[in-house]
């Protein structure tokens, strides 16, 4: 990522909007705005397969959750923020991954341009490939700047999807356990 490159289109953007870029309290926001994008954009950068720690699973056979992990992302539509929680569960077969690697493979995806349904079904369809577990759940459940600050203007809009596979999907027994569990 150019850095110096985004701090000089930032520069021109401040400009087309009417702002001076020189006055003192957007001086430097062009360089500020390059060094954010930096930590916004990472996950463009990681690999979930380097990323994800997997081992062998010693019999464990219940349903593993991973709840209220925070995350904050930007609309490729408007590129506004958008950000709330994540929750993430599967059912293992041979292998299980380390526990951080849930919230870790959260916010690699969440750290791009990103739709929330895209994002959701990234996570899902990521562990099923990497652990091939029984089933897989997502849930996340996020607030909108593109539709609080312009369009709809609504304040109090929360957004849901989800994503499911194997067991999550065949079985209603566990798909109820898992959402009553993230409750």
């Amino acid at each position: 990522m150019n850095q110096e490159k985004i701090a000089r289109l930032i520069k021109e953007l401040l400009t087309e909007i009417g702002e001076d870029p020189f006055r003192e309290g957007l001086r430097e926001t062009p360089e500020r705005v390059a060094r954010s994008f930096k930590k916004l954009y990472e996950g463009y950068h990681e690999d979930p397969k380097k990323l994800i720690t997997v081992f062998d699973n010693e019999g464990y056979n219940e349903m593993l959750i991973a709840k209220d992990i925070d995350f904050y992302s930007v609309c490729e539509h408007h590129m506004l923020p958008f950000f709330g929680k994540a929750y993430v569960g599967y059912i293992p077969n041979d292998k299980i991954i380390g526990l951080s690697k849930m919230p870790r493979m959260v916010d690699m995806f969440a750290r791009r341009l990103q739709n929330q349904e895209r994002m959701t079904k990234q996570i899902a369809d990521t562990l099923n490939e990497l652990l091939g577990p029984k089933g897989v759940g997502v849930v996340i459940k996020a607030e909108h700047l593109c539709m609080k600050a312009r369009g709809v203007e609504k304040q109090n809009c929360e957004i849901t999807t989800s994503a499911f596979t194997g067991l999550f999907i065949k079985d209603d027994r566990t798909r109820s356990e898992f959402l009553n569990l993230i409750r």
